[in-house]
């Protein structure tokens, strides 16, 4: 029986990958912000415990140093060093970069980069000296390629991608496996929210690559984080993307300005 962390694991994806845990026999920790929603999340796991499984919560903004350390220790002190810790915790605000004030840019940087980092680093010491481990960082699709609209939220994700892509390389000397998962656009309350925010020119484009199912998304994760995969893209085009972004990305971009351009001129 081992212990899965996972941070953002209230809802979507998150949620998601606490029931494949949790139905696997695995302890969960669930991290997230609103105690309410983390209450509801854990009752629907506890229904579903296979064997002597648990589920713990902790209510933390992962984003804030402090509570992020506290709740991994937390969670440390409850089940032991994690098997898995898989940082889903997230944020998006689409937007025009002109309009987006510096404070959001900051905000997610917060949340999406230092909030992973925070919660790797407290948890890093137990599952190096356990000797053993799989990390899962959830990235995004912005984070292969630019995206009008994505300013404030791409570049976060870009770190991520880049911390995962280092740590890989020393992670494996202490047999901890690294996974940074590229989720295309994926059916959950964040994407709800955003879509209420997106300019036109960013439903245009993100349009074409079709919304998933939260549960697949979070299976595709799973399975990617138990072959020790480094990379894990749901669905044809992410694979193509992220095999292929340096050679394709003229293209594309050159692609994603024409529909911008339609977009706008349809909402003039």
């Amino acid at each position: 029986m081992g212990h899965v962390l996972i941070t953002g694991g209230s809802s979507g994806i998150g949620l998601e990958l606490g029931r494949i845990a949790i139905r696997a026999g695995h302890n969960v920790t669930l991290v997230a912000r609103r105690p309410g929603t983390l209450r509801e999340a854990a009752d629907s796991l506890a229904n579903m415990a296979a064997d002597q499984a648990a589920v713990h919560t902790v209510s933390a903004d992962v984003s804030r140093r402090a509570q992020a350390e506290s709740a991994v220790h937390a969670a440390i002190a409850r089940f032991g060093a994690p098997s898995h810790l898989i940082t889903c915790a997230g944020a998006v605000v689409p937007g025009y970069f002109h309009e987006l004030p510096v404070k959001t840019f900051e905000q997610l940087a917060t949340v999406n980069y230092l909030g992973t980092l925070y919660t790797l680093k407290a948890a890093y010491p137990s599952m190096r000296a356990a000797g053993s481990g799989r990390i899962g960082l959830v990235a995004s699709a912005a984070a292969l390629i630019g995206i009008f609209g994505y300013t404030a939220y791409a570049p976060t994700k870009y770190a991520v991608r880049g911390l995962g892509e280092c740590l890989r390389a020393e992670a494996r000397r202490d047999g901890i496996t690294v996974t940074v998962a590229y989720p295309p656009d994926t059916d959950t309350p964040q994407l709800a929210e955003e879509n209420s925010t997106k300019p036109l020119e960013t439903m245009a484009i993100t349009a074409g690559s079709g919304v998933w199912p939260a549960a697949d998304v979070a299976q595709r994760i799973w399975d990617g984080m138990e072959r020790g995969r480094f990379s894990v893209e749901p669905g044809w085009q992410m694979a193509a993307l992220a095999s292929l972004h340096s050679l394709i990305g003229p293209i594309l971009r050159f692609w994603f300005d024409h529909i911008a351009e339609r977009a706008a001129k349809r909402g003039n």
